[in-house]
This record gives C-alpha cells, structure tokens and sequence, in this order.
C-alpha cells in the first residue's frame, strides 16, 4: 500500500487525483483494476501541543531556562 498526496483536478464533471507512474509500477498496477482509496483532507497540525498540551507555569521562561542551566552544568 502506497500513500500518495496530491491535489484534485477538474476531469469532466468530477475531480481526480493523478497516481504518478512511479507509485503504479511499484504496486504492479494496470490499467482498469480496481483499486481502493482512502481520502482525507491535509490538516495542518501543530504536533507538540497536541503531544503535550498547552503548559502553564507560574514561572517565566527566563526562570525556567535558568534552573535547567543549573541541574545541567552544576554538579
């Protein structure tokens, strides 16, 4: 299974995506086999705060910066 992105193009009355050659010769596929298709829209994601939340500290990032200095280079 290959994912390929891409964007939708007129064809007639409908849309299509272009599936590059590349992708066809290496899933061996040939013209009229059916084929199956999973669409989704491309969502721009922020993935840190979705990892982890949005933190709040009471602390400034100055504060936090230097404690971390600390437990750092400080034996």
């Amino acid at each position: 299974m290959i994912q390929i992105n891409g964007k939708l193009r007129k064809w007639g009355n409908s849309l299509g995506v272009i599936v590059p050659l590349s992708s066809v010769k290496s899933e061996g596929l040939k013209e009229g086999e059916e084929v199956k298709v999973l669409i989704g829209r491309e969502q721009k994601r922020n993935i840190l705060r979705e990892s982890f939340g949005t933190y709040k500290s009471k602390k400034s990032i100055e504060q936090i910066m230097k404690e971390m200095d600390e437990e750092l280079y400080d034996n």
